[in-house]
């Protein structure tokens, strides 16, 4: 996707799934790097993908974007089930970048509409859906994609 200060944004694999699985488990979301590495692959393979930021060791973020279609949209809504940033890596401008690079996603995809999932547990999450331009909206946080007019 692009690189800006050595930090490169890129779709993740399933090799990159132990530097994946440690970011997940300091984050409160354990999965074993073997099954990781094949949830990426299958991801890979359907309407969505995992994002990964990478400098030079292990990632400092992930975000992971799915689409699909709704009733009452005529465009597919992308919707953002997993925003992580490792704890030193936070206040960088690593979560805004893995979103801009997922909403480019989103939009070459067909979508017009973004979603993040966020609760109210997370306030760090919920305060950053409000600093990037999302309304909330039935249990989760939406923007649109493209500007209207």
């Amino acid at each position: 996707m692009g690189s800006r200060f050595g930090l490169e944004i890129r779709a993740a694999t399933g090799a990159d799934a132990p530097g994946l699985a440690e970011l997940m488990s300091a984050a409160g979301h354990p999965v074993p790097a073997h099954d990781l590495a094949d949830r990426l692959d299958a991801l890979r393979y359907s309407h969505g993908t995992a994002l990964l930021a990478l400098e030079w060791g292990p990632p400092s973020g992930m975000i992971v974007l799915h689409w699909y279609p709704a009733l009452e949209e005529a465009s597919p809504i992308a919707q953002v089930t997993m925003l992580l940033v490792g704890p030193d890596d936070r206040r960088r401008g690593i979560g805004r970048m893995l979103l801009k690079a997922a909403s480019q996603t989103a939009r070459m995809a067909g979508c017009s509409t973004l979603q993040l999932l966020a609760s109210a547990h997370q306030p760090d999450l919920v305060g950053f859906c409000g600093a990037t331009g999302f309304v909330e909206a039935a249990g989760c946080f939406v923007r649109p994609l493209r500007k209207k007019g």
